[in-house]
């Protein structure tokens, strides 16, 4: 049914993305599917913002959040090869469901907290996931 999986991850809720993590790795075995994972490094927003860091700043996150994604992927999903680790940059919905279109992915897993006061007035990355993305996504918590 699910032929590829992408896992959407947040580096920096490790211990959050622990239980979504087992989640697609279950599905994956069970489905025989190629399990992928994806984490989005958020950009600045606008230029003015992304005007007050370093020239060089933008390319350190990103490459920390790649050395990150692998030590997590290690300890978490050791059996994911590293050609399926994705580490991007950008509006994080927006970025997952992109690479979930380059991928192929049959299906979304995502991770969602308790709703806070700042989602109700921004909202959610997985509630924006879910409402955009053209394949199945399946939200756990």
């Amino acid at each position: 049914m699910f032929r590829t999986i992408l896992l959407s991850v947040d580096l920096n809720d490790p211990k959050g993305s622990e239980k979504p993590a087992r989640a697609a790795q279950e599905l994956a075995a069970l489905m025989g599917s190629e399990l992928h994972v994806v984490n989005v490094v958020p950009d600045y927003g606008m230029a003015m913002v992304g005007s007050f860091f370093g020239a060089g700043q933008a390319a350190r996150a990103l490459e920390e959040s790649k050395a990150a994604m692998h030590r997590w992927a290690a300890r978490s999903l050791p059996e994911v090869p590293e050609d399926r680790l994705h580490v991007v940059k950008g509006t994080v919905y927006d970025r997952i469901l992109s690479v979930s279109e380059r991928i192929g992915a049959d299906v979304i897993v995502v991770g969602a907290h308790r709703p806070e006061l700042e989602d109700y007035l921004v909202g959610p990355n997985s509630a924006r996931v879910v409402r955009h993305a053209n394949q199945s996504v399946i939200v756990i918590r």
